[in-house]
């Protein structure tokens, strides 16, 4: 039998070395996946998530986005309402607007995906431009130290038509190089690489200037916007009809596939942090990502960078801030990895794995056989040696306080510092109190009404003195029934008006 078998070929024959596994062709976040540091290989593999591409079809459209090419003549706002019309999604967003006669990338995020329109709108961009000269050029050798010497920081001032206010701002422009020029038309056309919010229009003005003929803009194409380009299967709104009809009449998702891409296709130039399935819907839910929950991490990762989440299945969980350096996460045993910015993930995605150690079930069950209160607090039941070994830092508090038990926890002796007591309060000591707590809430009054600071505001100011004086909640209600008469005046006049109407 086991002749049979080698013969057939089904045998793994012992080798010298280990075969390499070629990650370059993963797709989106797991390209090079094995060039990532490795802090641990020993985690729980769940079932729940998938592949960013094998996602199911609703999915798939709710984290996708479109790298579209805008038509001429309609806005970036309407655009991007036909295409919710399209695909009757809740939301969509674009990656930077681009104006009526522009076309080019405009990247429409859907969905979940709009929450990385932010950081979209500041990646950098490039643009195609058709330039006019009111004039002739000597050769189109000055064209070009034209084009050179408007580059790096350059101050701007938005056109005269511009959704946005006239001020100057500095924009960086990073390369410029140019592609065509036609003397007897006087028209150039350029490639110009810069940062987002720089005006071409006004670019085209300045080197008009500096030429001394005089210039404006008669086209303009954006060829890239962040991470995507013309080249990385543009579509048009055609597509993007067609493909949900078919997928609405003949169930076919091919198509709409080949459409809408996963919008970790944005995220692929970020240093990625890979994160073990137990922690990512720690994550989802706003937690720091600690050094337990790291798997694996990018070489190269700065304080202070901005890093996406990811799982072990290439899904992006949220983008982060990272609080330690590569060579950090390597040399340490516990901290804070990265603090979030911006959850991506749908919470409940994957399965909740906190309240799991040895100590939170013990809590479990203490307050499942009356031995702890509903919250956890200690009671007559409590035994003595969970009194003593566990410190309930959520208990801490000043005696009185809603949030604290009369028999909260007793931290350890170790933990206990010696506090001094203060001497007790006479009857003469408690007048001058509410005496001063009086004249301080009158002054309070007095200023707010002087500055004629919101109504609301004066409540806080209220709150804060109502310890030091008895006469502060008769002020707090007086101000509660003339916001109240405020009110029911609001209401009448509605009334009136309508039955008017």
């Amino acid at each position: 039998m086991a002749d049979s078998i080698e013969s057939e070929g089904y045998s793994i024959k012992p080798q010298k070395h280990t075969p390499a596994l070629d990650t370059s062709e993963w797709p989106l976040l797991l390209k090079n996946y094995d060039k990532l540091h490795v802090r641990t290989g020993h985690y729980t593999p769940v079932t729940h998530g998938c592949s960013p591409l094998k996602r199911a079809i609703i999915d798939y459209i709710k984290y996708g986005i479109i790298n579209l090419d805008k038509p001429a003549n309609p806005s970036s706002h309407e655009v991007v309402a036909w295409v919710r019309r399209i695909l009757e999604v809740e939301k969509t967003g674009h990656s930077g607007t681009l104006d009526p006669k522009v076309t080019g990338c405009l990247i429409v995020c859907v969905d979940r995906a709009t929450r990385l329109v932010k950081s979209q709108q500041s990646a950098g961009k490039e643009y195609v431009c058709v330039i006019r000269f009111h004039d002739a050029l000597e050769s189109a050798k000055k064209f070009t130290q034209g084009l050179e010497t408007l580059t790096g920081a350059l101050f701007q001032r938005p056109p005269l038509i511009s959704a946005v206010k006239r001020q100057l701002r500095i924009r960086t422009v990073h390369e410029t190089k140019m592609i065509e020029f036609d003397e007897n038309r006087h028209l150039g056309l350029f490639w110009v690489s810069c940062e987002a919010g720089t005006y071409i229009r006004t670019l085209c003005v300045h080197l008009g200037l500096i030429l001394g003929v005089g210039a404006h803009m008669a086209e303009l194409r954006r060829v890239r916007s962040g991470a995507l380009s013309e080249n990385d299967d543009i579509v048009t709104m055609h597509d993007v009809l067609d493909a949900k009809w078919v997928y609405k009449n003949t169930r076919d998702e091919t198509y709409l596939r080949r459409v809408i891409r996963p919008l970790e296709s944005l995220l692929t130039t970020y240093k990625r942090i890979v994160v073990k399935d137990s922690a990512v819907n720690a994550i989802c839910y706003g937690a720091k990502l600690m050094i337990p929950g790291l798997l694996r991490y990018e070489d190269g990762i700065e304080l202070n960078e901005e890093i996406v989440l990811m799982t072990t299945k290439g899904e992006a969980i949220a983008l982060g801030i990272a609080l330690m350096t590569t060579a950090v996460m390597s040399s340490v045993d516990h901290g804070v990895v990265a603090k979030i910015k911006r959850v991506i993930m749908e919470r409940d995605t994957y399965p909740r794995a906190w309240g799991l150690g040895p100590k939170a079930m013990e809590k479990k069950k203490l307050i499942s056989e009356g031995k702890l209160d509903k919250y956890g607090r200690v009671n007559d039941n409590t035994p003595n040696s969970w009194k003593t070994s566990f410190v309930d830092l959520s208990a801490v508090g000043t005696k009185g306080d809603p949030g604290t038990s009369s028999s909260a926890t007793v931290p350890p002796a170790n933990l206990v510092t010696a506090v001094p007591t203060a001497p007790p309060v006479t009857s003469a000591q408690s007048t001058e109190d509410q005496e001063e707590g009086t004249s301080l809430a009158k002054k309070v009054l007095f200023f707010l009404k002087k500055k004629k600071i919101s109504q609301q505001l004066s409540l806080t100011f209220l709150y804060k003195c109502r310890g030091k004086s008895k006469k502060i909640p008769i002020f707090l209600q007086e101000s509660q029934n003339h916001q109240r008469k405020k009110r029911r005046q609001r209401r009448s006049r509605l009334k009136r008006c309508l039955h008017k109407r």
